[in-house]
């Protein structure tokens, strides 16, 4: 009996059953759809093959993303953005635990029969440990951030097995866009989605190796977070902090695979199949909240009175921002050294980047802008036959403003039939 059918016999309150192998696939991130009965769903379910967003924000919403509305060129269909917190704040949550008390609410009030989430593996706090959760006492252990590839989805056969047919799945875009494409099929009476945005993700070995670069005593980080204020913030076992600017981050000491191709072209970083997304980069130091629609505004009523709710705000200038990340995106995909930034500079810039660089939902919509740019170039570089089919009508409207533009062979396809 191997580590995790222990865990879940002794504790049927978070279980996490054993896991078939993946199949080996080209572009994945191991959304778990692979390791499934019918790994053949991947062929017409998975993000990285010709995505029709259109088409899945019309299901899933209503209606595909407007670009007469303000911002959902960039953020995908939303009802309304909010900033946000919850008070009290939870204990060991990543931000404030909303994520993770939505879920428990869903559980306290009978609304779904399990969760579908992350915990950490018994073995490495910062390994993903797909789990199913069937009450609300268990949520706490899904608390924080984990990095690493986690085969969400291969948990839908388990729970099909035991009956549930009312589920709330927690998920990164990659396994959410997979999940919306066979959502029809699941027999389900009840699905709740709740979004967090994603990229730049790697394996949790590499990001071992990330870590020892951030401190002495690696083994002593039990936080990290990129926060929106351009400091990545460290947690320590003995309760003391650290703050690093991200210009001061390690960042040419990781070898050049470190971010794999897919989260290189990845062109859904805010999870628009979502009912709810709760991030940070528009929170200027709370919460985002993006509900787009009916059921994510029911699961944002679950919170009561134990969420603050503000508007977001915007300020500084993007476009310098952008088009100094892409000139240094496309040296670093031909192969040249990417420009370094003189030392005695880096304090100077650090110390203005939190005062004049974008901030709120203009720092979203530069990391949107950034996430488009690197997509095309990468894709061009490395799989330029595949930009026609993954790269869609939207991300091309970001970029056009920085001089990128498709070629006749380049531009979107229609959708093969399913």
């Amino acid at each position: 009996m191997d580590q995790h059918e222990t865990a879940s016999s002794a504790d049927p309150v978070v279980w996490a059953p054993p896991l078939g192998a993946p199949a080996p696939r080209d572009l994945c991130t191991d959304c778990g759809l692979s390791r499934t009965a019918d790994a053949k769903r991947c062929g017409r379910a998975c993000q990285f093959i010709q995505p029709d967003y259109p088409a899945m924000e019309t299901k899933v919403h209503g209606r595909p993303r407007d670009a007469a509305r303000p911002d959902e060129t960039f953020f995908g269909p939303v009802r309304r953005m909010v900033r946000a917190e919850l008070s009290p704040p939870r204990l060991g949550a990543q931000w404030t635990g909303i994520t993770t008390r939505i879920a428990e609410r869903l559980l306290e009030t009978g609304a779904v029969e399990a969760v579908l989430t992350m915990a950490p593996d018994p073995d490495d706090s910062w390994k993903p440990m797909p789990v199913i959760i069937t009450a609300a006492e268990g949520m706490a252990r899904a608390r924080g951030m984990r990095m690493g590839y986690a085969p969400l989805l291969a948990l839908l056969e388990p729970v099909r097995d035991r009956g549930y047919k009312r589920i709330a799945v927690i998920g990164i875009p990659c396994q959410v866009f997979a999940l919306r494409s066979i959502e029809e099929t699941l027999g389900l009476d009840r699905l709740y989605v709740i979004g967090t945005p994603c990229s730049d993700n790697t394996t949790t070995e590499n990001f071992h190796k990330f870590l020892d670069l951030l401190a002495d005593d690696p083994k002593t980080i039990t936080y990290l977070e990129f926060r929106a204020d351009y400091y990545v913030e460290l947690r320590f076992t003995d309760g003391s902090k650290k703050e690093i600017p991200f210009l001061k981050l390690p960042i040419s000491k990781l070898p050049s695979d470190f971010f794999p191709l897919t989260c290189r072209t990845c062109v859904d970083y805010t999870n628009v199949l979502a009912d709810i997304t709760v991030g940070y980069m528009g929170g200027e130091g709370q919460q985002w909240l993006l509900v787009r629609n009916e059921r994510g505004e029911e699961l944002l009523n679950l919170l009561g009175d134990e969420v603050r709710l503000s508007e977001p705000g915007s300020a500084g200038k993007r476009k310098s921002a952008v088009a100094g990340f892409l000139a240094n995106t496309e040296r670093a995909a031909g192969g040249l050294p990417l420009r370094s930034m003189p030392d005695w500079l880096r304090p100077i810039v650090g110390w203005l980047m939190p005062k004049i660089g974008p901030r709120g939902l203009e720092f979203a919509r530069s990391r949107l802008e950034m996430k488009a740019c690197e997509t095309v170039v990468h894709l061009r570089r490395a799989m330029p036959r595949r930009v026609r089919h993954m790269v869609p009508a939207h991300v091309w409207a970001l970029v056009e403003p920085y001089g990128l533009k498709p070629t006749t062979d380049e531009l979107p396809r229609p959708p093969r039939e399913s």
